[in-house]
C-alpha cells in the first residue's frame, strides 16, 4: 500500500502563522530570505514543522501570493461595487501600501514558473472582470484606446509604474501623472454620470 505524506491543514492556525511569518520575512528582507529556517525563526517554531504544512518553499511562497491575491480581489470587488467604480479601481491600481510585496512577487515570478503561471491566471481573470465593467460604463467613448481591455491595461500599467517607482524612492512626475489620469477619467466619465450608471 502506497502512503502519501500527511500535510497540515490549510485552515489551521499554524498554517496561517507560517504564511504570516513568510510574508513578514519577504516584506522585511525580500523573497530570497524566505528560507525554511528563516520563516520558522520568524514563526517561533522548528524548521521541520514548516515542511509539514508546505512540502517545498515554493508551496509556501505560492500560499503567500494566493492569500494576498484574495485580499486584492476583495479590494477590487469593493472598488467595482462603489458609486464611482472606475476611479475607485484607479485608486487601487496606484495604491502604494502594498508596494514591497508587489515588487518582491514580480521579481520572484521571473524565477519561479509555478508562481508566474498563478500570477498570470489571476491577472487575466481580474482583467476580464474590469473589461466587463468598462464596457458597461464607457462603451464606445474610449476613442483611441479602442477597447475596454485597453483602458484596464493602461490604468494598471500607470498605477504599477507609480507603485514600483515609489518603492525605489522615485517621486518625480508622480503627482502630475495622477492629475493627468484624473483629468482623462473626468472626460471619459463625469462624476455625476458614473454615480448614475453604477
Amino acid at each position: 500500500m502506497i502512503q502519501t505524506r500527511r500535510i497540515g491543514a490549510e485552515n489551521s492556525e499554524m498554517w496561517a502563522r507560517l504564511v504570516d511569518a513568510a510574508e513578514q520575512v519577504i516584506r522585511e528582507d525580500g523573497y530570497a530570505a524566505a528560507s525554511t529556517r528563516r520563516v520558522a525563526q520568524a514563526a517561533g517554531i522548528k524548521p521541520s514543522l514548516v515542511h509539514y504544512y508546505f512540502p517545498t518553499t515554493d508551496d509556501l511562497l505560492l500560499a503567500v501570493f494566493k492569500r494576498g491575491a484574495a485580499q486584492s480581489d476583495a479590494m477590487i470587488e469593493h472598488a467595482l461595487a462603489s458609486e464611482d467604480p472606475v476611479r475607485a479601481l484607479w485608486r487601487f491600481f496606484s495604491d502604494t501600501s502594498r508596494t514591497a510585496l508587489t515588487m518582491e512577487f514580480m521579481a520572484l515570478a521571473l524565477h519561479r514558473e509555478g508562481l508566474r503561471e498563478e500570477i498570470a491566471r489571476h491577472s487575466e481573470a481580474m482583467r476580464a472582470r474590469q473589461t466587463e465593467l468598462f464596457e458597461r460604463l464607457l462603451g464606445d467613448r474610449l476613442g483611441e484606446i479602442g477597447a475596454p481591455a485597453g483602458l484596464s491595461v493602461i490604468l494598471a500599467a500607470i498605477g504599477r509604474a507609480l507603485v514600483m517607482e515609489n518603492g525605489l524612492g522615485i517621486g518625480a512626475g508622480h503627482q502630475e501623472a495622477r492629475a493627468l489620469v484624473e483629468t482623462w477619467l473626468g472626460r471619459l466619465l463625469p462624476r455625476s454620470e458614473s454615480s448614475e450608471k453604477s
